[in-house]
C-alpha cells in the first residue's frame, strides 16, 4: 500500500480536489436520509407542522397558551418572549376568516425552539399536574402536535396547502442535495480516471526509460518476459487500483463515520447494533483476507510464468513445427495455465464467501433494527421516520465497510504489482555514465581499440568467460575473432559497447578507458550488427536510417548496395517505403542480415563490430559484400566475429579464442603454421588446396 501512496502523492493536488469533493458528496448523501424522516414524521404524520409554537392561533386560545408558560422557570423572560413575538391582526385575508388571530411574526429558528421547549415543558407539566402522574414525553409531544393542528384550522390555516408548501419545500431541498451529490461524484469520476490514468502514463514512461538504461546483466536478472509483464499488466494493476481507491476507498471512511455522527443524533438507542455489525463485517474480512493473501502474491509470478512460456511457443512456432512437439507445448502451456486458474480459483472462491456473508450481516441487521425499532415505536419511544432514518444510515456505515471489502480483494495483488514495478525502478544498472565522463573530440577520435589484460565474468558464474585478453585493433585495419562456439567471440565485442563492464583490466578508445566515457557517445562511434538480425516495424527506409536524421537518402541508398541489398530492395513495389513487420518476420534470414549490415554502414561509424553477421550469406553475397565493405570502411576500425573461415580470411590481423584465452593472433598464412586451433578449424572448412593460399575473397 505504501507504493500505491508514493504514487498518489505525485498527484497530490488532484486527490485534495477528490478529497474535499468526496467531503461534498457525502454531506449531501447524509443529509438526504434526515429530509426522508422529516417527510415521513413532519410532513405527513405531523401534517407539516414542524414547531409546537402555532403559526398562529385564535385570540381565544392565546391566553391558554400564555398560561402553559407559568411553568417555565424563567417565567417573565419567556412569557416576554411569546408576547414579543405573536402579533394581533384584524381582518386579515392571509386566512380563510376575517377574524382576529394572533400570528407568529418575524422569529428566529433558534428563538423559536427555545420557546418550544418552554411549551413543551408547560403542557407536560400541566398533563401530569391533571392526571396525578408523569406522562411521557412522546405522548406530550403527540398532544402537543395535535394541539397546534386544532388551533391552526381555527384560525383559519387550510391543513392541506400548509402540509404540501411543507413537502415541497423539503423535497426541493432534497432534490439540491441530491443533485449537487450528483454533479460531486461525476466530477470524481472524471479526476480520479484522470488521476489513474496518469500515474499509469507515468510509471510506464519511467520503467520504459529505466528499462532502456538496464545493461545485459539486469535484462537477464528479470527476463524480458518478466519486464512486459511489469511495465503492462502490473501497471495496469496499479493504475486501476489508485482509480478505486480514489473513488471508493476514501469515499468509504468519510460516509462511514458520517453515518455514525448523524446515527447517534437521532438518538434511537440502537447504536449497539453498529457496534455489533460492525465487528461482524471485520471478522469476516480479516478471515478471507488472511486466506487469500498469499495466493494474491502468487499470482504475479504465475502470471511471468504464463507470458514466458507464451513467448517463447510463438517466437519459436517454426522450429516446434519443425520437430512435431507442438503436444509437448500444449501441454507445457496448459500446465502453466491451470496452475495460474487454479490459483485464481481459490482466491475467487474465498472471495465469494464475502458478498453472501456481507449481505448476511446486512440484512440480519435490518431485522433487528425492525424488531426493537417496532418496540420503541410501540411504547412511543420511536417515530416511524427516525427508524427509517436510522436504517438508511446503518447501511450507508455497512455499505462502507462494504466497499473497502471489494478494495481488499484488489489491494492485495495490486500491492504486489506495485512492489514489483518498485523492484524494476530500484535496480541500479551496471553500466552507467561517470559523473563527469571524458568528452573525446569526434574530430580528434580516430576509433583505436586496446584491451588490456582484460577479463569478464558474468553475474553470478564461478569462472570466467574471458581471462586476461590483450590486443588492440586500429584504424584502417580489419581484425577479426574466431573460435569454437562458446569460447567467448561475442562476450568480447559486448565489452566495446559497454553492453556489459569488464570485471578486470580496461577497454579503451584512443587510449581512453570506455567506463570513463560518455556512454552516448561512445556508442555514437559504432556501428554494431549484432549476431542475430533485429529489425524494427516499419518501413525499409526508416530501419536503415534508424541512427536518426543524420542519415540521408543518398547515405541509406549507398549502404543498401554495399550490403547488397539494393536488388531485393528494388525487386518491391514499394521500394524503401515497404513494411517491415516486427522482428523482420517478412523478410529472409539473409535480406534481414543484409538490412542490419546496412543499417551500421549507414551510420558512418568510426568503429564497426560484426558479430557473426555474415553467417546467412551465401559465399558469391559474402565475398560482394566485404570486398565494397573494405573500401567503405579503410579509416574505420573494423572487428569481425566470425565461424567462417572465408570470411576473415584476408583480414589484417586474426584472433583465435579457446575457451575465454587467446591462444593465436597473425595473418591466415601466420596462424597457420603456428597456431593449431586455427589449423584445426581450417581443416574442417578448406580444402589442401585452399589451406595453401588457393582462396580468393
Amino acid at each position: 500500500m505504501g507504493k500505491i501512496f508514493k504514487n498518489l502523492w505525485m498527484e497530490k493536488k488532484t486527490v485534495l480536489a477528490i478529497i474535499l469533493l468526496l467531503v461534498v458528496q457525502a454531506y449531501c448523501d447524509l443529509m438526504l436520509p434526515n429530509y426522508t424522516s422529516d417527510i415521513v414524521d413532519v410532513g405527513i404524520m405531523q401534517k407539516g407542522i414542524e414547531y409546537i409554537s402555532p403559526d398562529a392561533m385564535s385570540e381565544e386560545n392565546y391566553e391558554r397558551f400564555f398560561k402553559l408558560l407559568l411553568y417555565s422557570p424563567e417565567e417573565e423572560a419567556t412569557q416576554k418572549l411569546f408576547s414579543d413575538n405573536y402579533v394581533l391582526l384584524e381582518r386579515s385575508y392571509d386566512y380563510d376568516r376575517e377574524r382576529q388571530v394572533y400570528v407568529l411574526n418575524a422569529f428566529g429558528e433558534e428563538n423559536r425552539e427555545k420557546l418550544d421547549g418552554y411549551l413543551l415543558s408547560g403542557m407536560k407539566a400541566a398533563m401530569t399536574e391533571v392526571g396525578g402522574q408523569e406522562v411521557p414525553e412522546s405522548v406530550v409531544v403527540q398532544q402537543a402536535y395535535l394541539l397546534v393542528q386544532q388551533e391552526h384550522a381555527r384560525a383559519g390555516i387550510d391543513a392541506e396547502e400548509y402540509q404540501m408548501r411543507y413537502l415541497l419545500r423539503t423535497g426541493a431541498i432534497m432534490l439540491l442535495y441530491a443533485v449537487i451529490g450528483m454533479v460531486a461524484a461525476i466530477a470524481i469520476g472524471y479526476l480520479s480516471a484522470r488521476c489513474g490514468a496518469r500515474i499509469g502514463k507515468r510509471l510506464r514512461k519511467q520503467v520504459f526509460h529505466k528499462v532502456v538504461s538496464y545493461s545485459n546483466n539486469e535484462i537477464n536478472h528479470f527476463s524480458t518476459a518478466s519486464l512486459i509483464t511489469r511495465s503492462t499488466n502490473d501497471i495496469q494493476q496499479v493504475q486501476m487500483v489508485s482509480t478505486m481507491f480514489l473513488r471508493m476507498v476514501l469515499y468509504a471512511p468519510i460516509v462511514g463515520i458520517g453515518g455514525i455522527v448523524m446515527v447517534a443524533q437521532t438518538r434511537t438507542g440502537l447504536g449497539w447494533i453498529i457496534v455489533v455489525a460492525v465487528a461482524a463485517i471485520l471478522c469476516l474480512i480479516g478471515s478471507l483476507v488472511a486466506i487469500a493473501n498469499p495466493k494474491f502474491k502468487m499470482m504475479q509470478t504465475l502470471v511471468d510464468r504464463l507470458n514466458l512460456v507464451s513467448r517463447e511457443v510463438l517466437t519459436g512456432l517454426s522450429v516446434i513445427r519443425a520437430f512435431s512437439r507442438e503436444e509437448h507445448e500444449e501441454k507445457r502451456f496448459a500446465a502453466a495455465n491451470e496452475e495460474l486458474m487454479k490459483t485464481q480459483l481459490f482466491t475467487n472462491r474465498v472471495m465469494n464467501f464475502m458478498m453472501p456473508g456481507m449481505m448476511l450481516i446486512m440484512n440480519a441487521i435490518s431485522v433487528v433494527i425492525v424488531w426493537f425499532g417496532a418496540r420503541g415505536i410501540d411504547l412511543g419511544n420511536l417515530q416511524v421516520g427516525d427508524l427509517m432514518a436510522f436504517i438508511t444510515y446503518t447501511m450507508m456505515i455497512v455499505m462502507s465497510f462494504l466497499m473497502l471489502t471489494m478494495m481488499s480483494i484488489m489491494l492485495p495483488r495490486a500491492g504486489v504489482a506495485a512492489g514489483r514495478i518498485e523492484e524494476v525502478m530500484k535496480m541500479e544498472t551496471s553500466v552507467s555514465d561517470q559523473a563527469q565522463p571524458v568528452i573525446l573530440p569526434e574530430e580528434e577520435c580516430r576509433g583505436e581499440i586496446c584491451f588490456k589484460n582484460v577479463s569478464f565474468r558474468y553475474e553470478g558464474a564461478d569462472e570466467y568467460a574471458l581471462e586476461k585478453i590483450s590486443f588492440s585493433a586500429e584504424p584502417g585495419k580489419t581484425t577479426a575473432i574466431i573460435g569454437s562456439t562458446g569460447c567467448g567471440k561475442s562476450t568480447l565485442l559486448h565489452l566495446i559497447p559497454r553492453f556489459y563492464d569488464v570485471t578486470e583490466g580496461a577497454v579503451t578508445i584512443d587510449g581512453v578507458d570506455v567506463r570513463d566515457m560518455e556512454l552516448k557517445a561512445l556508442r555514437d562511434m559504432i556501428g554494431f550488427v549484432p549476431q542475430k538480425g533485429v529489425l524494427f516495424s516499419g518501413t525499409i527506409a526508416t530501419n536503415l536510417k534508424f541512427a536518426g536524421e543524420r542519415v540521408t537518402d543518398e547515405q541509406m541508398k549507398e549502404a543498401a548496395q554495399i550490403a547488397q541489398a539494393t536488388e531485393f530492395i528494388e525487386e518491391k513495389t514499394e521500394g524503401y517505403e515497404s513494411p517491415i513487420a516486427q522482428g523482420g518476420s517478412n523478410v529472409s534470414g539473409g535480406q534481414k542480415q543484409r538490412l542490419s549490415i546496412a543499417r551500421a554502414i549507414a551510420k558512418q561509424p568510426k568503429i564497426y563490430l560484426f558479430d557473426d553477421s555474415f553467417s546467412a550469406l551465401d559465399y558469391k553475397t559474402d565475398a560482394e559484400l566485404r570486398r565494397a565493405l573494405k573500401e567503405k570502411t579503410k579509416d574505420a576500425t573494423v572487428l569481425i566475429v566470425a565461424q567462417r573461415i572465408s570470411t576473415i580470411l584476408h583480414a589484417d590481423r586474426i584472433l583465435v579464442l579457446e575457451d575465454g584465452n587467446i591462444v593465436g593472433a597473425g595473418t591466415h598464412g601466420q596462424l597457420l603454421e603456428t597456431c593449431e586451433a586455427y589449423r584445426e578449424i581450417a581443416g574442417s572448412q578448406l580444402s589442401e588446396k585452399e589451406l595453401k593460399g588457393g582462396v580468393t575473397a
